[in-house]
């Protein structure tokens, strides 16, 4: 099962969450667009209005009726993944 919709994930250099979450992804072949607030402020802005901080990672998922929300918490963002795409558990 793939969710309907665009998912970005927001992330930084130096962070093993960050690191735990692209590698479930892309164990489980979840297409996520990345985007390093470290590396474009446009982004870490963005994440800023969109949640009130600067704290990553965050999963954002972008639906087609234009509605979005932000899941913030690593385990969590691994768990959606699993259950949308497969029933692997965090990468070693």
């Amino acid at each position: 099962m793939t969710p309907d919709h665009k998912m970005i994930l927001y992330t930084r250099n130096w962070c093993g969450f960050c690191t735990l979450v692209t590698r479930t992804a892309a164990t489980l072949g979840a297409t996520i667009e990345e985007r390093n607030i470290w590396q474009n402020r446009k982004w870490r802005q963005e994440l800023i209005d969109g949640r009130g901080c600067a704290t990553v990672p965050v999963l954002r998922r972008n639906c087609a009726d234009g509605s979005s929300d932000w899941m913030p918490e690593s385990g969590d963002i691994v768990r959606y993944l699993s259950e949308h795409y497969g029933k692997a558990g965090p990468p070693d």
